[in-house]
């Protein structure tokens, strides 16, 4: 339990329960399809290879990223599907939620780095978590990103 009442959970996608994969899906398809208003293919298939992290006050899921080993999509890990819920941003959790997630990468991929597909408005939140720019801006679904590792 953190500070915020938050609660955090891994789990494998074969661990993840009916409730659990419905609460992740829908606030990926609330934040990144309905509040961006990109509409894209987030089931890409690579969940079935990913580890998920899933933060949660009471029983809402409120804070989700999801963990890639390497080789999966980048030679080095890759933390990605990086969410805060709408009332929840601003309170440090998106913040606890990387730092859970980076200590993951780190213990079970220790020395290898992490990278990232970050969006662009959101490149000094990563670089305050030590991650640096690399390569140029490029547009994912329409929306500016930059790849950044630590």
């Amino acid at each position: 339990m953190s500070e915020n009442n938050t609660i955090w959970n891994w789990y494998s996608f074969a661990e993840l329960n009916a409730d659990t994969l419905y609460q992740m899906l829908a606030l990926r398809c609330e934040v990144f399809v309905v509040e961006q208003n990109c509409p894209y293919q987030d089931m890409d298939g690579l969940d079935q290879a990913a580890w998920h992290l899933c933060g949660v006050q009471g029983t809402e899921l409120v804070a989700y990223l999801r963990l890639l080993a390497p080789g999966v999509k980048y030679a080095e890990p890759a933390i990605g599907r990086v969410i805060v819920g709408l009332g929840q941003r601003s309170s440090g959790l998106g913040r606890e939620l990387m730092e859970q997630g980076m200590q993951a990468t780190e213990r079970y991929y220790p020395g290898q780095g992490i990278r990232l597909s970050a969006q662009f408005h959101l490149q000094n939140f990563y670089t305050s978590l030590g991650f640096k720019p690399e390569g140029d801006e490029y547009l994912e679904d329409n929306i500016p990103h930059i790849e950044m590792f630590r």
